[in-house]
């Protein structure tokens, strides 16, 4: 349950998978030597930006990371502590998934401190583990184990673009242009937003597997290699969808393109079969001695009847020469 105050949880690991939560005047307290400890806080509220100003023992560049009100992913190593700032997608009720949430991390030997604004399940999903008796057994499994989910997260939303593109492949033709280029552009700007806070954040994971600390093992560090790729063939999922997209903003400018170049096509026939009946009409219609029929009283029905003639024969001539 979140604190009011800022502490969302502190969680004492045992060892074994479990762990114990932790209050407020826990964490005030002297770390043992040998104990892990996970504190996660809203690094908006009053009480968690001074309990990191004055009980976390962190240096003022670490606390800064911790409370950066915008990041991007990297991985900074000072000694036998890291700082790391991550993104995962934004999964929460009503949220758009390239909105993307970042967590900010100092990781240590023995106790992990990490901030957020907003929620993410991928921590969530790892705290619960802890409780089940199930979770990471140390802080080098932790860390891992929060790259991975926040990774895996990425997967629904990754698939969904792909198959987001699928449809606008296949109904390119049979939808209506306006409609599915106000789908284009929104899938689009996904794949940007989403490449923006990945690609570092790939540099940030490579980075990190090899960072020599020694809380970090092989098997952690294996992990960590594993998440960089499962993010780097996101990525290339990522830069396939964009050209695909880019495909589609072609074939669709094409189309657009291609209509009007009908219609303007469709212009310029009617242009030239009444071009000559307007020039026929107006030069009847002028207001001089001399016209020809202005006198028979069946002078209307005979124009009328050349025009119609001369109608017919534009038809058929335009037809002759293959205009349409």
């Amino acid at each position: 349950m979140i604190d009011t105050r800022g502490l969302i949880h502190a969680i004492a690991l045992d060892g074994l998978g479990g762990g114990k939560l932790l209050t407020w005047d826990d964490i005030q307290q002297p770390l043992k030597t040998d104990e892990l400890l996970w504190i996660h806080l809203d690094y908006e509220q009053p009480d968690a930006i001074d309990w990191l100003q004055n009980h976390s023992g962190l240096q003022p560049i670490e606390i800064d990371s911790l409370l950066a009100e915008a990041s991007r992913p990297r991985c900074v190593s000072n000694r036998e502590k890291l700082l790391l700032n991550l993104r995962g997608v934004n999964t929460n009720p009503g949220a758009d998934p390239e909105d993307m949430v970042s967590i900010r991390l100092v990781c240590q030997n023995n106790r992990i401190i990490s901030t957020r604004r907003r929620r993410l399940l991928s921590v969530q999903d790892i705290a619960n583990s802890l409780k089940q008796g199930h979770g990471p057994k140390n802080i080098g499994e932790l860390c891992s184990a929060l790259t991975r989910r926040l990774i895996e997260r990425m997967r629904s939303v990754i698939n969904e673009l792909d198959e987001d593109i699928d449809e606008l492949e296949a109904s390119i033709i049979n939808s209506s242009q306006q409609k599915l280029r106000g789908q284009l552009i929104n899938r689009r700007r996904e794949i940007i937003q989403l490449r923006r806070f990945l690609s570092p954040q790939r540099e940030a994971l490579a980075k990190l597997q090899h960072e020599e600390v020694s809380w970090l093992n092989s098997s952690d560090r294996l992990a960590l290699r594993e998440s960089a790729d499962q993010l780097a063939r996101y990525l290339e999922d990522l830069d396939s969808c964009r050209d695909r997209a880019a495909v589609i903003q072609e074939e669709l400018a094409s189309l657009l393109a291609e209509a009007m170049n009908k219609r303007m096509y469709l212009l310029s026939i009617v242009t030239a079969v009444f071009l000559p009946l307007g020039f026929l009409t107006g030069l009847f219609g002028i207001n001089v001695g001399g016209i020809p029929l202005a006198e028979n009283p069946s002078g209307f029905i005979i124009i009328s009847s050349m025009i119609v003639f001369l109608v017919l024969l534009q038809v058929v001539i335009l037809r002759l020469t293959r205009w349409f």
